[in-house]
């Protein structure tokens, strides 16, 4: 058994493919962490779509890649240690699944077993505007103990790139599990800023 705490990350094929690329590199070079990847299909396209990248090429990113019809592997079980879940990005359809328990794919059978063992599980949800559905089921997976983290830029640290913004999220989200990486933070105004 390895010694690297585990977290599982799950892509699903709403837009910010970019998050959970950076979110796989900035865990290489922490270096403390097992990452354990599944990839909806559309999650496949939009990643190919976005970062002009294969399936294969995104799956070097990850220690293990487990497949996401594979509702018999490790990830499907609590008896299987992880630190937690996050998916990046999120869909409304994964969101959906997660907050009525239907754990029909790895990536919402994890899901759901992340939250049955009350481990941190962080939805990166992806959906512009929100529907009275999509309120509910947001409102129904925070009532079980997990984290709705749309990836909004922190305007405040004044970034100068996308990648800037990115890093500032993925770095927000590493800090729900504990996990720390170099990055801005806010240290307030200036006094008589205000």
């Amino acid at each position: 058994m390895s010694s690297k705490q585990r977290l599982v990350v799950g892509v699903s094929g709403a837009t910010g493919a970019i998050y959970a690329r950076r979110l796989l590199e900035r865990l290489q070079e922490h270096g403390g962490v097992e990452t354990h990847l599944v990839i909806s299909p559309p999650g496949v396209l939009t990643i190919k779509h976005e970062l002009g990248m294969s399936r294969s090429e995104f799956s070097r990113l990850a220690d293990h890649v487990h497949s996401f019809r594979d509702v018999g592997a490790t990830l499907a079980s609590g008896s299987f240690e992880t630190l937690g879940m996050v998916v990046a990005p999120c869909s409304v359809r994964t969101l959906a699944a997660v907050a009525h328990g239907f754990s029909d794919n790895l990536i919402t059978r994890a899901a759901d077993v992340t939250l049955k063992e009350r481990r941190r599980l962080v939805l990166m949800l992806r959906e512009t505007p929100f529907t009275l559905a999509h309120l509910r089921n947001m409102t129904a997976v925070t009532e079980m103990g997990g984290v709705i983290f749309p990836p909004l830029p922190a305007f405040y640290l004044h970034p100068q790139s996308i990648q800037d913004m990115v890093d500032h999220t993925v770095a927000r989200v590493l800090d729900l599990f504990g996990l720390k990486v170099p990055s801005p933070r806010w240290e307030g105004m200036e006094p008589g800023a205000v």
